[in-house]
C-alpha cells in the first residue's frame, strides 16, 4: 500500500527560554540566559511548516506542553499556592525552575522512534516514546506524549504505540534523533541505522573515568563516568537501541547499530541528527561521524545494493567545528509529489552565511549525480539558539491513506489551521522572555489559555493536566 512521509513538528510552547539546559549542546549552552522570544519562535517553527505545505510535502502539527509544570515543581518538594511554588523554585533552585518551565517538546525528533508498516512483521505502524532520561527537563515530557501520541495513533487496528523504555541511564533513549531509515524505494523494506553513543560497561562504575565537578547546564554537577578522556555525556544507550529494535521485530539483516565517535559528541554533536542526515535511500554523513565507518557502510550496501546513494562530507568539505555552528547536518531533505525524483535541502539560514557550509550546498545542488536539485534556506533562529535546527523540530511519520483517515485528532496542517494557529500565538505569546519572567502567574494563565485553543483546534483534549 502507498505511503507518505508526514512532517509531524511541534509547535513552540509560550515558556520557550534560553536557559542553557542542553548538556552537551553548544548553542544551547552559549545562549544561556539570553532574552527570548516566544512569539517569534514560534511563528518561524509554523513558517516552516507552511513553506512545506505549500511544496506539496505532507505536514502535520504537535502540541506544546503544559509549562511551567507545577506538579513536577511540588514533587521537588515546594509548596504552598501554585505562585508561591514557582516563586519559591526561582529563588531556591533556578536550575529546577527553569527545567519545569521548558518547552523542549518543541523538538520533536525526540519524541520518538518511528517503524513504518512496511517493516513491521505485523504489518502495523510502529512508534516508541523515548524515555528521554539523560536529562531532567526532557523526562517531564514523556507522560505528556505518550497521552498524544496515543490520542492520535489510537486505532490499534493501524497502529501500535508502545509505552517507554524502563526510565534507567542504561537504557536512555533519545528518540528519531538517532535513528535513520533507508530504502531502495518509498514503499520498499528498509535498513535501519541506529546511532549510540555509549557501549555497555561504560556506566558510574568506573572510578578513573570520573572528572572533577563541571559546570555544564549552569550548576555545578559531577560528570557520569564517560569512555575515555571524554568531556560531554553521550545521550543514547546501545541497550536502549537494541531494545526499540526488538520492539518493532526488526530483523537482524535490517538493523545496523552504529557508534559515533566520541570525539564528534565532545564536538558538540550530542544526537546522530548532528552529523548525518537522510532521505528515502539517499543519507549524508560526516566522515568522522562514527566508529567503522567502513563496516557500517558495506552493511548499508548489503541490504540497499545500487540503490543506495551515500554521500560522505570530508573534513575539506566542511569541518566538525563548522558541521556543529553551521547546523548543516541537522537540514531536512523533503521530496514534492510533482518531482518525486528530485529533493530539496531544508537548511537554517545560518548555513547561507557561513562561507563553507554555503559552497558545500552549491556544490551539492550542482553536482547531478546526487537527487538533491536545490536548497531553501529558513530563519529559525530562536530554535537555534537553543540547540535545535529545522530536522530537531520534526518527526517523520510514513502514512497511508487509510492511516491518515485513521488519525484521531485534527493535526494534519491547512492553511486555515496554519492561520489559526498563527492567531493563538499571536494573542497569546509575549515577544521577549527572561527566567525572571517565567515566576509571572500571569505567563502560566497566558500558556494555559493559548494550550486550551490549540487543544480545540486540534481536537486534543485534556492537554493541560
Amino acid at each position: 500500500m502507498n505511503t507518505t512521509e508526514y512532517n509531524f513538528d511541534a509547535l513552540v510552547g509560550p515558556t520557550h527560554h534560553f536557559a542553557g539546559l542542553g548538556l552537551g549542546n553548544l548553542a544551547s549552552q552559549a545562549h544561556r540566559h539570553d532574552k527570548s522570544n516566544p512569539r517569534a519562535a514560534a511563528l518561524q517553527g509554523l513558517a516552516k511548516m507552511r513553506l512545506l505545505m505549500d511544496m506539496g510535502v505532507p505536514q502535520a502539527v504537535l502540541p506544546p506542553h503544559d509549562r511551567p509544570d507545577i506538579a513536577a515543581l511540588r514533587r521537588l518538594g515546594f509548596t504552598g499556592d501554585d505562585a508561591a511554588v514557582l516563586d519559591r523554585a526561582y529563588r531556591d533552585d533556578p536550575d529546577a525552575f527553569a527545567a519545569c518551565c521548558s518547552a523542549s517538546s518543541m523538538w520533536a525528533a525526540n519524541a520518538a522512534t518511528v517503524c513504518p508498516a512496511v517493516d513491521a512483521p505485523d504489518g502495523l505502524l510502529h512508534i516508541a516514546p523515548a524515555n528521554l532520561v539523560t536529562q531532567f527537563h526532557r523526562t517531564l515530557e514523556v507522560p505528556t506524549t505518550v497521552r498524544i501520541f496515543r490520542r492520535i495513533f489510537a486505532d490499534d487496528s493501524r497502529f501500535v504505540v508502545h509505552a517507554p523504555l524502563p526510565a534507567a541511564f542504561d537504557l536512555a533513549d533519545e528518540g528519531a534523533a538517532n535513528h535513520i531509515r533507508l530504502a531502495a524505494a518509498p514503499d520498499a523494506p528498509g535498513i535501519h541505522l541506529f546511532a549510540y553513543g555509549r557501549a555497555p560497561g561504560q556506566a558510574s562504575s568506573n572510578p578513573a573515568a570520573v572528572g572533577p565537578p563541571t559546570d555544564i547546564s549552569g550548576s555545578p554537577q559531577f560528570r557520569r563516568a564517560l569512555p575515555g578522556a571524554m568531556r560531554q555525556i553521550p545521550r543514547q544507550s546501545l541497550a536502549a537501541s537494541h531494545a526499540v529494535a526488538r520492539r518493532f521485530g526488526l530483523p537482524a539483516e535490517r538493523v545496523v547499530f552504529a557508534r559515533q565517535a566520541p570525539e564528534v559528541i565532545d564536538a558538540g554533536v550530542f544526537h546522530n541528527d548532528v552529523i548525518a542526515l537522510s532521505h528515502r535511500n539517499l543519507m549524508l554523513y560526516h566522515q568522522r561521524a562514527y566508529l567503522g565507518s567502513s563496516a557500517i557502510i558495506d552493511r548499508l550496501a548489503d541490504h540497499l545494493g545500487d540503490a543506495l546513494h551515500l554521500i560522505c562530507i570530508h573534513d575539506t568539505d566542511i569541518s566538525l567545528d563548522e558541521a556543529v555552528a553551521s547546523y548543516f547536518f541537522n537540514s531536512q531533505l523533503v521530496t514534492s509529489p510533482d518531482a518525486p525524483d528530485q529533493m530539496t535541502l531544508i537548511a537554517p539560514a545560518e548555513c547561507s552565511t557561513l562561507d563553507r557550509p554555503r559552497q558545500l550546498i552549491e556544490h551539492l545542488v550542482a553536482d547531478t549525480d546526487n537527487p538533491i536539485t536545490r536548497a531553501r534556506f529558513i530563519d529559525i533562529n530562536e530554535s537555534m539558539h537553543n540547540g535545535g535546527g529545522p530536522a530537531c523540530l520534526r518527526l517523520r511519520i510514513p502514512l497511508s491513506e487509510p492511516d491518515r483517515d485513521a488519525l484521531g485528532a485534527n493535526v494534519i496542517l491547512t492553511p486555515d489551521l496554519a492561520d489559526q494557529l498563527e492567531a493563538v500565538i499571536n494573542k497569546y505569546y509575549r515577544t521577549e522572555l527572561t527566567l525572571d519572567d517565567l515566576r509571572d502567574p500571569a505567563l502560566r494563565a497566558e500558556s494555559r489559555a493559548a494550550l486550551d485553543e490549540f487543544s480545540t483546534l486540534l481536537n486534543l483534549p485534556d492537554l493541560i493536566q
